[in-house]
């Protein structure tokens, strides 16, 4: 998943470390959410949107994912 959380840190002057602290977080599992290894749970997401006063949807941009459909008949 995309995500704008290492842009509202660094507006924020915040550490990875210091993030992770402030959502009582690893420093690891930030830097595995910013570098997109790892898909924070729907708990973490909405302290981070508000951590940074914006909506999920405003930090996080999901995977879009095509379901084919076959033709009728």
């Amino acid at each position: 998943m995309k995500n704008r959380l290492h842009i509202l840190r660094a507006e924020r002057r915040l550490s990875q470390a210091a993030l992770a602290d402030l959502l009582g977080v690893s420093r690891q599992t930030i830097n595995a959410v910013e570098t997109g290894k790892y898909d924070p749970s729907l708990p973490l997401a909405f302290k981070i949107a508000a951590l940074f006063e914006r909506r999920i949807e405003d930090v996080f941009e999901p995977d879009v994912v095509v379901i084919g459909r076959r033709a009728a008949g």
